[in-house]
C-alpha cells in the first residue's frame, strides 16, 4: 500500500467517499510533487522530449503572431506546466531569433521540476498559478498541462465517488458517465482574461476530443504504459481526454477571441515542421533516423498527429495565430 493510499483510506474512513476530482487531485499533486516523470526513466515522454523541432514550431508561431500584433516591447513568454523546461528553452531560442527579449514566467508547483526548468531556463521567474502572472501581454504555451486537472465525473446526474471496498479503492457506481473540469475552465477563463485585458495569445496543445461528448477517459500512465485508475495512488500519473470544445467556450466566455481546433500533425505540418526537418538532416545527415522518427511521432496519425489538439486564445485585437486554417 502506498503512503498515499493509505492516507486516503483514513480520509475515507473520516470523511465517507470522496469525489473522483478529490482523488486525482490528491493523487496528482503527490505525484508531481516527489518525482520528474518524464523521460525514459520515467512514466511517459511529452512532445518538446522528442524533439526540439517542436518547441520551434511553438515558438515561431507566437513570434509571428507577437510581430504583427506590433512586437509590444512588455510581452512576456509565459508557460503553464513547463515540465523540465525543454518547450520553453526551444521556444525562447526561435522567438530571441525573431527579436523578442521579453522576460520568461513559468508557473509550476513542483519544487522537483523547478529545479530541472531552472537549468534550461535560468533567467525564468516562477508562479503557483495563472493568476499570479504580471498584467502584460502574454505569449503563452500549455502543452499536456490542462489533461493533468481534475476532473468531476457524473453518472445519471450523480457525482461519482471513490470508497474502499473488498479491501481495496473502487468506484460507488459505473454507467455512461459524463466528465467535467472547474479545474480546467478556471485555468482557461483565468488565461483568456488576461489575454482580454492585457493583450497577447496562447497556445494549448493537448490530447482529447474536439467536441463535447459522454464517456469515461480517466487513465493512469506508468512505466510508459497503462495502469488501474485506482492502483497505487500517488505512484502514477491521472489525466483525462480534454474537451475541446468547452476550453473554446469558457474562453469566448471571458470575451477572448479563439481558433478552430485542429490536430497536432496538421497545425505543425502547416507551420513547416517538414521544412525544420530538412534543415536538421542536411546539418546532420548522421541523425536522419532520428530526425524522421521524430517527424513521424509529432505529425504521424497513428501517433500523436490526431489524437493530440490545438487550440489558441488570443486578445480581441490581436491577429489570430497560423495554422489553424
Amino acid at each position: 500500500m502506498t503512503p498515499l493510499e493509505r492516507a486516503l483510506r483514513e480520509r475515507i474512513q473520516a470523511e465517507g467517499p470522496i469525489t473522483v476530482e478529490a482523488y486525482m487531485e490528491a493523487c496528482n499533486t503527490y505525484y508531481y510533487a516527489t518525482r520528474d516523470p518524464l523521460g525514459l526513466r520515467g512514466d511517459f515522454t511529452t512532445a518538446p522530449e522528442i524533439s526540439q523541432m517542436f518547441g520551434e514550431m511553438v515558438g515561431a508561431a507566437l513570434a509571428d503572431c507577437w510581430k504583427r500584433a506590433g512586437a509590444s516591447a512588455d510581452a512576456i513568454y509565459a508557460e503553464l506546466g513547463p515540465g523540465r523546461g525543454t518547450l520553453a528553452s526551444d521556444a525562447l531560442r526561435t522567438m530571441r531569433a525573431a527579436g523578442f527579449a521579453g522576460a520568461v514566467h513559468l508557473v509550476e508547483t513542483s519544487p522537483v521540476l523547478r529545479e530541472a526548468q531552472k537549468a534550461a531556463v535560468p533567467d525564468g521567474r516562477w508562479h503557483e498559478s495563472v493568476d499570479d502572472l504580471p498584467a502584460k501581454p502574454l505569449l503563452l504555451a500549455a502543452n499536456e498541462f490542462v489533461d493533468a486537472l481534475p476532473i468531476r465525473q457524473h453518472v445519471e446526474g450523480v457525482e461519482r465517488r471513490v470508497l474502499v471496498a473488498a479491501g481495496g479503492l473502487a468506484f460507488d457506481r459505473d454507467g455512461e458517465i459524463v466528465e467535467t473540469s472547474p479545474a480546467r475552465n478556471e485555468a482557461v477563463a483565468s488565461t483568456a482574461t488576461c489575454l482580454v485585458a492585457k493583450g497577447g495569445v496562447a497556445i494549448f496543445i493537448d490530447y482529447g476530443h474536439a467536441r463535447s461528448g459522454p464517456g469515461d477517459t480517466l487513465q493512469a500512465v506508468r512505466g510508459h504504459g497503462f495502469a488501474p485508475v485506482l492502483g497505487d495512488p500517488g505512484e502514477q500519473d491521472l489525466t483525462a481526454h480534454v474537451d475541446f470544445e468547452a476550453v473554446g467556450s469558457v474562453a469566448r466566455g471571458a470575451g477572448a477571441s479563439i481558433t478552430p481546433v485542429v490536430t497536432q500533425g496538421e497545425w505543425l505540418l502547416r507551420l513547416g515542421i517538414e521544412s525544420r526537418a530538412q534543415s536538421l538532416l542536411r546539418a546532420n545527415p548522421e541523425r536522419a533516423a532520428d530526425v524522421q522518427g521524430a517527424l513521424d511521432r509529432l505529425t504521424g496519425r497513428d501517433q500523436m498527429g490526431e489524437l493530440f489538439k490545438v487550440i489558441a486564445i488570443y486578445a480581441p485585437d490581436w491577429p489570430a495565430p497560423v495554422g489553424f486554417a
